[in-house]
């Protein structure tokens, strides 16, 4: 029997709400500014309200339960936010708050582990029970699919592919390591890098500048990815230096995984699509043979409906347990 949820994915510039069915299709979405600076309490009330619009808006529908995704690390007992640096949240307990104002079962997890509910079920993990999913945004998360599980860790923190380690001696990751995965190819560090070389050498990085309006703190991954079009020479440095990073992430994903397919999704992804293509060929070459004979790379399939259709229907699931 067809059930329906909504699923929230909260990020750190937007809400985005969708009323999403049992078989992962969306029948109404609302999207509204995270603000966060407004602090925890209005994020809070957005999201109710984004709930209340989607019940008011569609009378014929009645969502059973609601899940919601959120950029930090989640307590799986409790739905307890203890960590959400993009949020500067620190030990909400979202899960029984939203629950006794909306009156609704509401379940807690992981905005990239939702993602990966999302494609796995829904999208281009359909049908696989052996797969890694890559999101690459403002920094870089994973979902893990083995033997037909995801992967949570004994402290529900699997997956945190982004704070892997690459290079010993790389930059400073915001969570105080060097090298991390994220640190070289999220999009907090490609936007740092293509800052850095436009401010040491404004000739070089004048297609770059003139794309951000003029401002070096305006260049994004957005501009990086145009200028690369159009073989903007600082542009297609960039985005070599990007693809060798995502391609050395990948093969140790790879080699410590063996997922049957490995799935990149992410606004950075969105942006460079020809990425995808790069990393196939440099894990291909360069990771274990066994590990690739059978590997399919591919793009998410959802695009940017992974987080709600995922949460909605990781919700269901938590529904069905209880």
């Amino acid at each position: 029997m067809k059930q329906w949820a909504i699923g929230i994915d909260l990020g750190g510039t937007k809400i985005e709400g969708a009323l999403v069915s049992s078989e992962g299709l969306i029948h109404a979405r609302l999207r509204t500014p995270t603000d966060s600076n407004e602090g925890y309490t209005a994020i809070v009330d957005k999201i109710i309200n984004i709930v209340k619009e989607l019940r008011d808006q569609n009378p014929d529908i009645v969502p059973v339960a609601t899940g919601v995704g959120v950029a930090g690390q989640i307590d799986k007992k409790t739905g307890e936010v203890e960590s959400a640096p993009n949020l500067n949240w620190s030990h909400k307990d979202l899960q029984s708050e939203l629950e006794t104002k909306m009156n609704i079962p509401v379940t807690i997890c992981n905005d990239v582990r939702a993602a990966t509910w999302g494609e796995w079920l829904y999208g281009a993990g359909k049908d696989c029970d052996n797969l890694v999913c890559i999101f690459i945004g403002t920094g870089i998360g994973s979902g893990i699919v083995s033997g037909g599980q995801i992967l949570e860790g004994y402290n529900n923190t699997a997956g945190e592919i982004g704070h892997m380690t690459i290079d010993m001696n790389g930059p400073v990751c915001h969570c105080g390591n060097r090298g991390c995965f994220e640190a070289l190819a999220g999009g907090w560090a490609i936007e740092r890098d293509a800052r850095d070389e436009v401010t040491k050498n404004k000739d070089a990085g004048v297609r770059l500048l003139v794309l951000a309006g003029g401002d070096v703190k305006n260049i994004s991954g957005k501009e990086i990815a145009q200028a690369a079009l159009e073989n903007d020479a600082l542009g297609k440095a960039l985005a070599d230096k990007l693809a060798a990073a995502l391609i050395a992430g990948s093969i140790s994903v790879v080699n410590a995984f063996g997922p049957r397919r490995l799935i990149f999704g992410g606004g950075i992804i969105e942006g460079m699509p020809d990425l995808i293509d790069r990393i196939k060929v440099g894990v291909k070459k360069y990771a274990l043979p066994k590990a690739t004979a059978t590997l399919d790379i591919m793009p998410a399939k959802l695009h940017n409906d992974s987080g709600v259709v995922g949460a909605a229907a990781y919700a269901l699931l938590m529904l069905k347990k209880k």
